[in-house]
């Protein structure tokens, strides 16, 4: 491949990435993704428009994926979360797209409810404008049909929708009072933070302690939080932004055993994901190192 067809593909290749992700919601298969059209550019006539035909190409790899990983997730032991990527940083590799609200786990987690055809439509549209017209063609369906997938992707995510989106630095806040009455074991403190219908999903998948399925309400999520504080001595919590979230890093003698997205609304923390699956943590250790 000459310098020039590399450089193009290199300048599409975050854009394909976010692409490949919010579709997949695994960042290591979004990556392999990513490098298995790198390879089929690199064979194609270099008369190919790469923007148009990249985009075609990764959807289309993604879709067959996502055929397979439904039936892995099915099977999955607990709670299935999406891997957590680190955003905001000069390595961001989801920065380029300027709509980010798709990024968020908690939404990632309600596109896992549409089928591939709608979750490509939905993804496609809302986060990278992608038109009807455009679409049609990526997906070689109708543009009526697009239009169709995509009312019923919207119908099925706007109601839940509106919960994971906080008002800006809203987060922020909250998590800094929230790390400190959770090193704490703060009781007072954590009742404040925490609102009243609050829930709570962790995915270990079975290679780590989480609970398998989700906790609901402050009382119950509260118990689990105090329990952290028997291991305070061996604990260190580290804000970052994951998902363009506010987010806990938490190391367990030195080594990142979880990350914690908390969802805000009403000045209160609505939601809790945690993931400490190790293999799920893989692709955010690569990011910090």
């Amino acid at each position: 491949m000459t310098p020039e067809r590399l450089a193009r593909f290199e300048a599409n290749r975050r854009r394909l990435f976010g692409v490949a992700y919010r579709l997949l919601g695994e960042a290591t298969a979004a990556e392999d993704v990513v490098q298995d059209a790198y390879l089929r550019w690199e064979r194609c006539d270099s008369a190919v428009v790469p923007e148009a035909w990249l985009t075609k190409v990764v959807t289309n790899l993604c879709l067959d994926r996502l055929t397979s990983a439904r039936a892995r997730r099915e099977r999955y032991v607990g709670t299935w979360l999406p891997e957590p990527v680190l955003t905001g940083g000069p390595h961001d590799p989801l920065e380029v797209v300027a709509q980010r609200d798709l990024l968020s786990i908690g939404l990632l987690v309600l596109l896992e409810r549409l089928t591939p055809p709608e979750r490509a439509v939905f993804v496609l549209r809302e986060a990278f404008g992608h038109s009807h017209r455009e679409i049609a063609d990526i997906l070689e369906v109708t543009e009526p049909h697009v239009r169709q997938l995509y009312r019923r992707a919207q119908a099925h995510v706007a109601e839940e929708r509106r919960r994971f989106t906080p008002a800006p630095g809203q987060g922020e806040e909250l998590l800094r009072r929230f790390m400190a009455a959770t090193l704490a074991g703060d009781v007072a403190a954590l009742e404040r933070l925490l609102a009243d219908d609050v829930v709570a999903w962790a995915d270990g998948g079975g290679k780590a302690p989480a609970t398998r399925v989700a906790v609901s309400g402050r009382e119950q999520v509260l118990r689990h939080l105090l329990a952290l504080t028997r291991h305070a001595a061996r604990i260190r919590l580290e804000p970052e932004t994951v998902n363009g979230q506010p987010a806990l890093a938490l190391y367990l003698d030195g080594h990142l055993s979880g990350v914690t997205v908390v969802e805000v609304a009403g000045g209160r923390i609505t939601a809790i994901h945690a993931v400490a699956n190790p293999d799920k943590l893989a692709y955010l250790v690569n990011q910090k190192n």
